[in-house]
């Protein structure tokens, strides 16, 4: 018994040793180019820019092809804690663009598919901000085919932000009734509140787009998704702008949350 449980504690040990191996040296890799990322000054070129997102591309593949020994969500949280970086560093943004957001969820993802709010980022970063929901839906996809409506909790939120890019960035509106559907199926397996108000909003919105596919109140109900998951006033500003011109009403309500009313006539 002795000797089994030896050879187990050595089995982990190795195995421990071999992962903090890989993360040290991408960390060798990575950390400088964060450093550098996070910390220059508005002095620094468009040339230097593109060559530090190039180099950090290439070491998001490298995270990718690297094997995680069990430790997979470790790896999608560090890997999404480098996107947070990558993403809130606006001047570099605006200087580049935001192409390279949908690299890190490629690795996010396939390491751990049932980071719920890694998906919320993924639609608002690739879509809104790197202008490219096929790209967003692909990983969406790739991702479904892991969850279910109770792994993880709450994931009918998945289909809804699948939905809404589908409806508006992509143009195609079956394919946004069926996601929205699927949402709705899923929300009414819970019995809270909320999932219960998502399910009716849901399947409200997929009614809409069945009898009038340009359905304003669809892209209303669509758009404020948008609005809810906004991480900065730009997106809230783009927001507010579409559902104020298909017609609905952006309202704040006495405890300062903002509300959106349907136009009377779709």
């Amino acid at each position: 018994m002795a000797s089994i449980f030896r050879q187990n504690l050595n089995q982990v040990l190795g195995t421990s040793v071999v992962i903090l191996l890989c993360i040290a040296a991408v960390r060798a890799i990575q950390v400088p180019q964060l450093n550098r990322l996070t910390n220059k000054t508005n002095t620094v070129s468009l040339a230097d820019l593109q060559r530090e997102i190039k180099s950090e591309k290439l070491q998001l593949m490298t995270m990718g092809k690297l094997p995680s020994f069990g430790f997979s969500n470790l790896v999608a949280d560090w890997t999404f804690l480098n996107f947070l970086q990558y993403f809130g560093a606006e001047a570099d943004r605006a200087k580049t663009d935001y192409a390279l957001s949908p690299e890190y969820f490629e690795v996010i993802l396939k390491h751990d598919p049932y980071f719920l709010d890694a998906y919320r980022f993924l639609s608002s970063s690739t879509t809104l901000y790197a202008g490219m929901p096929e790209r967003t839906i692909a990983l969406m996809n790739q991702g479904l085919k892991y969850l279910s409506p109770k792994l993880p909790s709450q994931s009918y939120y998945i289909w809804r932000y699948k939905g809404t890019d589908e409806l508006l960035f992509l143009g195609n509106p079956q394919a946004a009734k069926q996601s929205f559907k699927i949402a709705a199926q899923w929300a009414n397996t819970y019995s809270d509140v909320e999932s219960k108000n998502v399910a009716a909003i849901s399947q409200r919105t997929a009614q809409f787009i069945e009898k009038n596919p340009l359905s304003k109140s669809a892209q209303i109900s669509a758009w404020t998704m948008v609005l809810n998951n906004a991480f900065d006033n730009r997106a809230r500003k783009l927001a507010i702008h579409h559902i104020q011109a298909l017609g609905g009403k952006v309202l704040m309500t006495p405890g300062g949350e903002l509300k959106v009313e349907l136009p009377k006539k779709d």
